[in-house]
């Protein structure tokens, strides 16, 4: 395993450096590293690396989850608060089903499969949004109208929804007995219990910093803990309760910066420390994931239900914007932002084959295919528009 880091961490740095040079945004290079090196390319990383990729990749996104909650304003927040909750369903909603019915007519899937496969497809990358988002709000671009918060708050529970009514569709068509109506009330209660279980956990802490003298190397640990342990635990509990862990994260990050600034600040500026590592390897091993055999597969017909959904989504963003006083311009970006596809994907396309779903290839063929349009896509677009649609 510890080759297969040195050959992450020296390639990878490299492989930022070189897209940025390029003026294109620096995960793209990383994604693509990943997919080169990885089981379906040259096969240069061990065993050990991918048994741990997983976990690997959700410390990696538990960090920049933090560092987003402590780089968020309550005034911000305030001002997008309920356009946020549109934003987190409205969009996934109208993706999931358009690829759904678009499934039903073009692959000729029952509604299920093509319902599994919309949700997967339909949740937003937080591993590509949150650092794009981040960048902006160092760079004061759309902060004003507070955008990159609106983005960040509504893309770390867009997850919930897709993942919940993925399970359900999924319930459906393996002949489980689902109450539809429960299946949905458990969004809410589990967005809820993350907040609420977010709020506790940072209340304590900064109990505890007040109290005893800990430097913030140590502090940084300490948050870093409690957040896997939020994460293990929605794991744990997941078929009794389900907790919106990611969220969870971000409140933890977000109570500590509003009741103890001056640590928030520097904590904030040790996880972005911290980030130089992480990034490298949650991109190379989210592209190590990638089997561009398995998109190719899904052919044209795959890339026309991938692009109907963007439609939907499109839509979706529209609808959740409406009473805003956004302009035109804003209004696309918010569009664009919404397109990666990356974290989910890579963690489930292959959930419908594994448990036998009739066209689980195809599932997993296509989900793959996302990842590979809509990923560059997203972050290209991010990069090179946001400063042309958004004013401070």
């Amino acid at each position: 395993m510890d080759a297969s880091l040195a050959v992450i961490l020296l390639l990878g740095l490299p492989a930022k450096r070189i897209f940025e040079k390029l003026r294109l945004p620096g995960l793209l290079g990383m994604l693509i590293l990943g997919v080169l090196i990885g089981p379906y390319g040259f096969n240069l990383l061990q065993e050990d690396m991918l048994k741990i990729s997983s976990d690997l990749r959700t410390i990696a996104l538990i960090i920049i989850l933090l560092r987003a909650g402590l780089g968020i304003d309550k005034d911000d927040l305030k001002k997008v608060g309920n356009t946020a909750l549109k934003m987190s369903c409205i969009p996934g909603l109208l993706e999931g089903f358009f690829i759904a019915f678009a499934s039903v007519n073009l692959l000729n899937f029952t509604f299920a499969q093509g319902g599994m496969l919309g949700f997967i497809i339909a949740a937003v990358s937080p591993a590509v949004v949150v650092p794009s988002m981040l960048k902006l709000m160092e760079n004061n671009i759309g902060t004003k109208k507070g955008i990159p918060t609106l983005i960040l708050a509504g893309a770390s529970i867009d997850d919930v929804f897709a993942i919940t009514i993925f399970s359900a569709f999924l319930g459906f068509y393996s002949g489980s007995h689902i109450n539809i109506g429960i299946q949905l009330l458990s969004i809410p209660v589990s967005i809820l219990l993350g907040i609420i279980a977010g709020i506790i956990i940072g209340l304590i802490l900064i109990k505890v910093f007040k109290r005893y003298h800990i430097r913030d190397t140590k502090k940084v640990l300490l948050i870093l803990g409690f957040s896997i342990l939020i994460n293990e635990l929605e794991g744990v509990l997941k078929s009794k309760l389900d907790i919106a862990s990611l969220l969870g994260v971000m409140t933890i990050g977000f109570v500590i910066m509003e009741k103890s600034p001056d640590i928030g600040k520097r904590l904030s500026n040790k996880y972005n420390k911290i980030w130089v590592l992480a990034e490298i390897l949650l991109f190379v091993l989210v592209g190590a994931q990638v089997d561009v055999n398995v998109a190719l597969k899904a052919g044209g017909t795959g890339i026309i239900i991938i692009l109907i959904g963007l439609i939907g989504r499109s839509i979706g963003v529209m609808i959740s914007l409406l009473g805003t006083n956004y302009n035109w311009k804003e209004r696309l970006f918010c569009i664009i932002a919404y397109v990666p596809k990356a974290t989910v994907q890579a963690a489930m396309g292959a959930v419908p084959l594994s448990l036998g779903v009739e066209s689980g290839n195809i599932i997993l063929a296509i989900a793959v295919l996302s990842i590979l349009i809509t990923a560059p896509l997203g972050a290209i677009g991010i990069h090179y528009l946001s400063e042309k649609l958004l004013v401070e």
